[in-house]
C-alpha cells in the first residue's frame, strides 16, 4: 500500500479515511499535509501515481482504467475495513469519480462522500474539446500553464525540472482527455457529491455532476483561478467543509 499512497499521520483508530487524488502532474505531498490539519477521526491517504516521487521509474499510466485498478488493487482491504471518502481536483476529480464508479460496480463499495473540484462532470459535452492540450508543443504548453497559474515560477524557469515535469503532466492530460464516460440512464451513486470550483476559473459544467448521484448535491464556489485551492484561506474553507460532512457521515455510520 505504501507504494501507492502517502500517509503522514497514520490513525488506525480513525472512523473515516479520506483518499485524495492528485491534479495532472501532481504528487502526493500537498494532500498528505491534510492528515495533519484534519481531526483525529479522519486518516488521509494521498495517492501516488506512476512516474513521480517514489514511483518515478515506473512508466506513466496509459489510461484511466490502469489508474483505477492500481489504486483499488492496493487499497481494497482498507476500503472494505471502514467508511471512506474521495477527493480530487481537476484530473483528480476524474480519477476519483472513475474509482468511485468502479468500486460501486465491481465491489459493491461506495464512498460516504465524493468531493470533486475544478472539473466538469465526466459525461459533460463541455469536456469534448476539439484540441487536446497534451498534444501541444512544449512552447504552447508552457504558455497555457502560465496562463492558468498554479505552477511555481521556479519550475517554469528551470529547464532541468521542466524536462522531468512536462512528460508527467502531458501524460496525465493524455489520460484525462481520452477518458470517456457515457451519461447513465439513472444515477450510479447514492452518496452525497460536493463540487468545489474557483470563481475565476474557466466555467465548468458542475450541474451535470448531479446526474450521477441520487444523494445530496452541493456546489461550493471559492475565489480564485484554477488552482484556487492552494490559497490558504480557501484550503481552510475546504477542509472545514469536509470535516463537517465527514462528521455527519460518521454519526450516520455509528
Amino acid at each position: 500500500m505504501e507504494k501507492v499512497v502517502t500517509c503522514f499521520c497514520k490513525r488506525p483508530d480513525a472512523v473515516t479515511r479520506l483518499v485524495c487524488f492528485p491534479w495532472a502532474g501532481g504528487g502526493s505531498i500537498h494532500y498528505a499535509r491534510w492528515g495533519k490539519l484534519l481531526n483525529s477521526s479522519v486518516e488521509v491517504y494521498s495517492v501516488k501515481l506512476p512516474g513521480r516521487e517514489g514511483r518515478a521509474k515506473e512508466p506513466l499510466a496509459e489510461d484511466m482504467q490502469q489508474i483505477v485498478e492500481d489504486v483499488v488493487g492496493a487499497l481494497l482491504p482498507e476500503l472494505r475495513e471502514k467508511p471512506f471518502a474521495l477527493f480530487g481536483h481537476s484530473f483528480g476529480a476524474m480519477s476519483s469519480f472513475a474509482t468511485a464508479e468502479y468500486l460501486k460496480r465491481v465491489h459493491g463499495l461506495e464512498p460516504v462522500h465524493l468531493f470533486v473540484s475544478g472539473a466538469s462532470a465526466p459525461h459533460s459535452e463541455s469536456r469534448l474539446v476539439p484540441h487536446m492540450r497534451s498534444q501541444l508543443s512544449d512552447a504552447e504548453f508552457l504558455a497555457w500553464l502560465t496562463a492558468i497559474g498554479g505552477t511555481p515560477p521556479e519550475i517554469l524557469a528551470n529547464q532541468d525540472i521542466l524536462k522531468m515535469f512536462l512528460p508527467v503532466l502531458k501524460g496525465d492530460l493524455h489520460v484525462v482527455e481520452n477518458y470517456r464516460f457515457v451519461k447513465p440512464e439513472a444515477p450510479i451513486l447514492s452518496c452525497p457529491v460536493t463540487c468545489f470550483d474557483g470563481m475565476q476559473d474557466v466555467p465548468h459544467d458542475l450541474k451535470a455532476w448531479k446526474e450521477l448521484t441520487s444523494g445530496e448535491f452541493t456546489v461550493q464556489m471559492l475565489p480564485g483561478p484554477h488552482f484556487y485551492l492552494k490559497d490558504q484561506c480557501n484550503e481552510k474553507t475546504i477542509l472545514d467543509y469536509i470535516t463537517r460532512q465527514l462528521e455527519t457521515a460518521q454519526m450516520d455510520y455509528l
